[in-house]
C-alpha cells in the first residue's frame, strides 16, 4: 500500500524503547507520528532518536489525540491503564492496538470494546504469536489434521525479574494486574485458545513463591491446568525468577509438534516433532514480530475491516486468567465463565 497509518506509542517503557518504536523502521504501512511518556525529557529523547515529529506528556495526551496525523494509537503503558488511554483515543477517533494483558479486569476489557464500537474505530490487541511465521506453521499443522485430534498441550514462558532491575509498577497489582500470570502466561492462555480454536471449562492452579517478600503482592510462580472440550487438557508454567525460556508441545493421536522457543520476540524459532514415524524440523530465523502486528492492523484500518485479535480475544483471556486466579485462591477446580457469560 502507498499510504501508512500514523501511530502514537503511548507509554515509553522498556518494551517500547528496545521493540516497538524500532520496529517503525522495519514496518511497510506504518509510521511513527508521536509518543507520549509521563517523562517530559525522555519524550522528546526519544522523539529525536526515532525521528518522531511529535512528543507530549502524559497530561498533554488530549492535544495528542487531536493531531491529524495520529490515525492510531499503540498503548504500552502499565496495565492497569490501559483502558483510560484506549478509551479516550477511541472517544477522539482514533483506532486502538494494545499490549496485552488488554486490561487488569473483564470489566475495564468491555469498556474499552464498547467504547471502540461506539465510536466507530478498531481495536486491537497486541499478541504478536498470529503473525509469527513460525506459530502459523504450527497452526496449520493443528488445522490441516497434521497431529489428529489434540490430546494435551503443554507450555511454559520464564524470565528472570532480577530484585532491582524491574520497574516498580510490576509488583504493583493496581498497575500489573497481577505477576507471571498476567505477564508472561497470558501468552499460553492466548496461543493455546488460538492455535486450538478451543474455549476452556475449567481451571486448575497452584502459585509460589521463593521470594515471597519481593512478590507479596503479585504472582511470582504460577502452574495451571486448563480443561477444554474434546479430551484436551493444556498444562502451562510461568515464573518470574527462572532462566528465560519459553516453549509449547502439542501431543495429538497422529503426532506430536513442538515449537521452542516460542514466545521471546528477539529469538529463532524451532519447529520440531513427530507424525506417524516422520520426524521433522524447521528452523525459523529472526524476524521483526512488532513490524508485522503494526502493518496488520494498518491494514485493518486502511480496508476498513475488523483484526484479529480482537479485543474480543483479549477479554476472553482475562477471563481465563481470573478463573486461574480464583482456583489458585480456592485451592481446587473452579468453571471458567461460557463466552459471552464472563463477570
Amino acid at each position: 500500500m502507498s499510504s501508512r497509518t500514523g501511530y502514537a506509542v503511548v507509554g515509553l517503557g522498556h518494551i517500547a524503547q528496545v521493540a516497538v518504536l524500532p520496529a517503525f523502521r522495519h514496518a511497510k504501512s506504518s509510521t511513527l507520528t508521536a509518543v507520549v511518556s509521563g517523562d517530559r525529557a525522555k519524550a522528546k529523547s526519544l522523539a529525536r532518536k526515532f525521528r518522531a515529529p511529535e512528543w507530549y506528556t502524559y497530561d498533554e495526551y488530549e492535544r495528542c489525540l487531536s493531531s491529524p496525523r495520529v490515525e492510531a494509537v499503540f498503548v504500552a503503558t502499565p496495565n492497569g491503564a490501559h483502558a483510560d488511554y484506549a478509551v479516550r483515543a477511541a472517544q477522539r477517533g482514533k483506532h486502538v492496538l494494545c499490549e496485552k494483558p488488554m486490561a487488569n479486569t473483564v470489566e475495564d476489557c468491555r469498556r474499552m470494546i464498547e467504547a471502540c464500537h461506539t465510536a466507530g474505530v478498531r481495536l486491537m490487541i497486541a499478541y504478536r504469536k498470529y503473525f509469527d511465521p513460525a506459530s502459523l506453521a504450527l497452526k496449520r499443522l493443528v488445522t490441516e489434521g497434521k497431529l489428529g485430534h489434540l490430546r494435551a498441550i503443554h507450555s511454559g514462558f520464564t524470565i528472570q525479574l532480577r530484585e532491582g532491575q524491574a520497574p516498580a509498577w510490576r509488583y504493583d497489582p493496581r498497575l500489573a494486574g497481577g505477576g507471571s500470570l498476567m505477564d508472561l502466561g497470558v501468552y499460553c492462555v492466548n496461543t493455546i485458545r488460538w492455535l486450538t480454536g478451543l474455549e476452556p471449562l475449567q481451571a486448575e492452579a497452584y502459585r509460589w513463591a521463593t521470594a515471597p517478600e519481593r512478590f507479596r503482592d503479585v504472582d511470582e510462580s504460577m502452574a495451571f491446568r486448563l480443561v477444554f472440550p474434546e479430551g484436551l487438557v493444556a498444562q502451562a508454567t510461568s515464573s518470574f525468577t527462572a532462566a528465560q525460556s519459553s516453549f509449547l508441545r502439542l501431543n495429538g493421536e497422529k503426532g506430536w509438534a513442538s515449537l521452542d522457543p516460542a514466545f521471546a520476540y528477539n529469538e529463532e524459532r524451532r519447529l520440531f516433532g513427530k507424525i506417524g514415524r516422520r520426524w521433522f524440523q524447521r528452523r525459523f530465523e529472526l524476524t521483526d514480530e512488532f513490524a508485522l502486528e503494526l502493518d496488520a492492523f494498518a491494514h485493518c484500518i486502511q480496508l476498513h475491516v475488523d483484526p484479529e485479535p480482537s479485543g474480543y480475544q483479549g477479554l476472553r483471556d482475562l477471563a481465563v486468567m481470573e478463573s486461574i486466579y480464583r482456583a489458585a485462591d480456592a485451592g481446587h477446580a473452579v468453571a471458567i465463565p461460557a463466552p459471552g457469560r464472563e463477570a
